[in-house]
């Protein structure tokens, strides 16, 4: 396909989505600004710490201005040994995380949005205690970051439904 045939499907393209009204999430008038104003509350220990820092990478937060909402999160955390070798000793763990979330009017004390999150992920064993260490260290990064990351999405839905436009 030559250039000019293909400036001209994407123009056409761009044409028919004007027209749809389609409107990106974060396009929405106020989901942004929202999301920053964010206070997360760090649930205990090593993920809910990794949890609470993605989260505030995630949504922008804004330090100097004033929290509309808080959000309180609650962790359910499994790790379980799998793939067995012949001595039976696992040589691989799965870890799983699911996150419930109330999302709190800071002005009003009332629950105005819940919902939760699940993720799994899993690392090896490599029967080295300094690596199994890093790998199991690695894994509760990759869990929060990926928890972190649906909770955004979820909460910028939910803004989105919350601004008019």
């Amino acid at each position: 396909m030559n250039r000019a045939a293909l400036i001209a499907l994407l123009g056409a393209l761009s044409a028919s989505l004007a027209g749809c009204g389609f409107t990106p999430l974060y396009g929405a008038p106020g989901v942004t600004q929202g999301l920053s104003r964010i206070a997360i509350t760090a649930p205990a220990g090593r993920v809910g710490y990794l949890l609470r820092e993605n989260l505030d990478d995630a949504l922008g937060h804004d330090k100097t201005a004033p929290v509309a909402y808080r959000l309180e999160m609650t962790l359910a955390e499994t790790r379980g040994p799998r793939g067995l070798t012949r001595t039976d000793v696992a040589d691989y763990y799965d870890v799983g995380l699911t996150v419930h979330y109330n999302l709190v009017a800071v002005g009003t004390g009332k629950v105005v949005s819940t919902g939760s999150v699940a993720s799994q992920v899993s690392y090896d064993d490599s029967g080295q205690a300094y690596a199994d260490i890093a790998a199991a260290q690695d894994a509760d990064a990759r869990i929060a970051a990926d928890a972190a990351r649906r909770i955004e999405i979820k909460l910028a839905a939910w803004m989105a439904r919350q601004t008019p436009g």
